[in-house]
């Protein structure tokens, strides 16, 4: 009587898992290889090496498991259990196949990016492209992934035979699923939407809700606004194809801001566009665009003076109009204090006898700047 049975299920199952160990091994080893050859070849490329980073783990997970099933393929049919091991290595190859998929869409965004960095002043195309690849690839991972689970599902004979008793209910079926995803998919195609038409791109300056912030993170189903005090507002991405908001730097950041001020009737101009043109050269907040003081408007109290000046972006804009707000009031200050606003009455003494004189009184309400509501506090760097 032999010591161990070679035909018996066990043996069997040991020959062929020996023979797919031995073969996954070998298939891993070479690829090691391949890896180092690779990454001495392609040293001096950094999109290759991107590529390889990112997908380098599920590649080395796949190589094996496809040696290991073809071995197991090969197997007899009346091997007890063959059929559940090549139904869940199939499982298994298509999930690590579609994990490598998705990691090389996520490294061909990588390599995009990479020769687009935002840290410059000009960087208007880079945004875009970034905005266009944060976008595109979201959309293409989520797709791929609902490909690979349908794909592994249909490996499954018992869930393509329900799959085809529910052909009967499917308008039904189709209807409800269309109302409980419809944010879903609205979010997903808005997400297209901004990806490909950009009315906002990563690091736009903008007003939503009358909150002004910058675009700081663009996700598949919301968008980030960081808002200029830290806090943080969460956008929809379909509310951005539905309603209107302000871009500030939708073509360029450059940007004009302006400085009201009420004063008397007899203030002087020339020597106030003297002092403005004198703080807009002296700082380097300006861009040497655009700086002119006009008189705008008139009350029955005071005259109303505005100034135009511009900046590279929207932050040196607010600081350069607090500098130029605080520079002309000194000035005023300093050498026409009775030029401040005053109110003018006419006094009546119990004699009768009228009596002229102009009493101070704080200036009238100056209208809230377009850039940020009225109630809402300044923001230090805009």
């Amino acid at each position: 009587m032999p010591f161990f049975n070679w035909q018996s299920d066990e043996a069997r199952w040991l020959v062929q898992l020996g023979v797919a160990v031995a073969s996954a091994l070998a298939v891993s080893l070479a690829l090691r290889i391949a890896e180092a050859v690779f990454t001495r070849a392609t040293r001096h490329s950094l999109p290759l090496q991107t590529m390889q980073r990112a997908t380098r783990r599920p590649i080395r997970l796949l190589a094996p498991l496809i040696a290991f099933n073809m071995v197991l393929s090969s197997a007899p049919d009346e091997l007890a259990g063959i059929s559940t091991v090549r139904q869940l290595l199939t499982v298994a190859v298509i999930a690590t196949l579609t994990w490598l998929v998705i990691q090389g869409v996520r490294g061909a965004a990588e390599v995009v990016t990479t020769f687009q960095p935002l840290d410059h002043a000009d960087n208007l195309s880079a945004r875009r492209l970034r905005t266009q690849t944060t976008a595109l690839t979201r959309t293409l991972v989520t797709l791929i992934t609902f490909i690979g689970v349908a794909i592994a599902l249909m490996t499954f004979p018992s869930v393509r035979h329900i799959g085809t008793s529910l052909l009967a209910s499917a308008g039904l079926a189709g209807i409800v699923a269309g109302l409980a995803a419809r944010p879903v998919l609205g979010n997903l195609i808005a997400g297209l939407q901004i990806g490909l038409t950009q009315p906002i791109r990563l690091d736009d300056v903008v007003v939503v809700a009358g909150e002004w912030g910058r675009i700081e993170e663009i996700t598949g189903t919301y968008v980030v606004v960081k808002i200029w005090d830290q806090r943080r507002l969460i956008v929809p991405l379909e509310w951005w194809t539905q309603n209107p908001f302000q871009n500030w730097t939708r073509s360029s950041a450059s940007i004009t801001g302006q400085v009201l001020l009420w004063l008397d009737f007899r203030t002087p101009l020339e020597p106030l566009r003297a002092e403005l043109r004198r703080l807009c050269e002296g700082s380097g907040l300006w861009d040497g665009v655009v700086a002119g003081l006009q008189v705008v408007d008139v009350s029955d109290q005071a005259m109303q003076v505005r100034c135009l000046v511009s900046s590279a972006d929207s932050s040196r804009n607010w600081d350069l109009r607090c500098l130029v707000r605080e520079g002309l009031i000194q000035l005023v200050q300093a050498n026409w204090p009775d030029c401040l606003p005053r109110v003018r009455a006419e006094l009546s003494a119990p004699d009768g006898l009228a009596v002229e004189g102009a009493l101070s009184a704080p200036a009238p309400a100056v209208e809230p700047h377009p850039e940020r509501p009225a109630d809402s506090s300044p923001p230090h760097a805009r």
